[in-house]
């Protein structure tokens, strides 16, 4: 995204009633990401692989939510799942990335899930 790197979020919001990180950046834009599309996508060593292209299809997440965000220096946050799932740091361009390619990034997650015969349900 070439934009992505320029906009910063001013506000992040955990709605837990919905399970959805709300994030809202300086140019106006938001985005209501889901907490199980935030794990499932989550920038860590355990989904994307050590080497980067090992990518993992992470099945059961559907009920996850989260518990906590800390902030990681002024380029990031940790999230802290309810599953004790906490390695991934989501910078502000991730966040945006996601946001922006919300749809598509779903779509592919569902279609590897039936591919695996894996569900999102526990």
């Amino acid at each position: 995204m070439s934009g992505a790197a320029t906009h910063w979020p001013v506000e992040l919001r955990y709605v837990s009633a919905a399970r959805v990180l709300e994030v809202d950046f300086d140019d106006g834009k938001s985005f209501a990401l889901p907490a199980e599309l935030l794990r499932v996508e989550s920038p860590s060593a355990e989904v994307r692989g050590h080497g980067g292209s090992q990518k993992q299809i992470v099945a059961g997440k559907q009920s996850v939510g989260i518990e906590r965000i800390e902030a990681v220096g002024n380029y990031a946050a940790r999230l802290v799942f309810d599953d004790g799932h906490d390695s991934g740091l989501y910078t502000w361009r991730y966040l945006r990335e996601l946001g922006e390619t919300e749809t598509k990034v779903w779509d592919a997650y569902l279609k590897a899930l039936a591919a695996k015969g894996l569900s999102r349900e526990r």
